[in-house]
């Protein structure tokens, strides 16, 4: 039995030893394959300044679209389970499913001069492609399933009964999500929000099909390390390094802050 055991411990400990090295060696190839002077040099390209400033404000709006409306639809399906619930549940998770690529075609062919909804648009003079809107579109597309489930696990967690005193102390149903709701499932809503910034700050596919690559207008970051891959690897690099430390800082604050959220797709259903 011992000897079964401690079998069983080497398959682990190699199992984990080779996952863990094919994790880490990529970022350890990005760091140990550029100087100081070097990322000092890859800082200086034209290409950083523009991309940084468009992600920020991106990324910023983006999130702020997803969790405005993506809390009102994980409260709905939370609260009211049911078919309708259900089938909004699925609609949120199918972004998480699609190849980027297909999202962005599938944007381009909604909102684009053409598209089901941008054809209208066009008419009153918005147009959406290839533009800093459809960006943040984009961004938003691909991250709100990482807010919404992680919302809608959190919610489906509260104590139904701290719900019901609430109501019958005589809180109207907003004023009970508001300032019982939202309180209590905190936790969770921050590590969504978390998850679905890091999506969209690492978005790559939906943007480039639905908005292009056009420098300072939308060009994000990880289009730049795309572009510069072309001219100036050591610039890619150093943009490179950057994403990744954003991606260390945000796991650092997460575990800090909710180390009990779980991520979309981990939560106990119906909990």
């Amino acid at each position: 039995m011992k000897a079964g055991v401690s079998a069983w411990d080497g398959v682990q400990l190699a199992g984990s030893a080779l996952m863990g090295a094919f994790l880490i060696l990529p970022v350890l190839g990005l760091v140990a394959t550029l100087s100081w002077e070097d990322f000092l040099g890859g800082l200086r390209n034209p290409l950083l300044g523009p991309a940084l400033r468009l992600s920020l404000f991106t990324t910023s709006s983006s999130l702020a679209l997803v969790v405005v409306f993506g809390l009102l639809l994980a409260w709905r399906v939370a609260r009211n389970p049911g078919r309708a619930s259900r089938v909004l549940e699925a609609i949120a998770q199918l972004p998480a499913v699609i190849p980027p690529a297909v999202a962005g075609v599938g944007l381009l062919l909604a909102f684009g001069r053409r598209g089901l909804l941008g054809a209208w648009l066009d008419r009153h003079g918005i147009g959406l492609a290839f533009s800093t809107p459809a960006v943040i579109l984009a961004e938003a597309f691909v991250s709100a399933p990482f807010f919404v489930q992680s919302a809608i696990a959190a919610f489906r967690r509260l104590d139904e009964n701290l719900l019901v005193v609430a109501r019958t102390l005589g809180a109207s149903p907003f004023r009970t999500f508001l300032r019982v709701g939202l309180p209590l499932a905190a936790p969770g809503l921050v590590a969504g929000a978390a998850m679905s910034w890091a999506r969209a700050v690492g978005e790559f596919g939906a943007t480039l099909l639905f908005a292009g690559n056009l420098t300072g207008r939308t060009q994000t970051m990880p289009l730049a390390v795309y572009t510069a891959m072309e001219s100036d690897l050591r610039a890619a690099q150093a943009l490179s390094l950057i994403l990744v430390a954003v991606a260390f800082a945000l796991l650092f604050v997460l575990r800090r802050v909710a180390p009990a959220a779980m991520l979309p797709g981990t939560e106990a259903r119906g909990a």
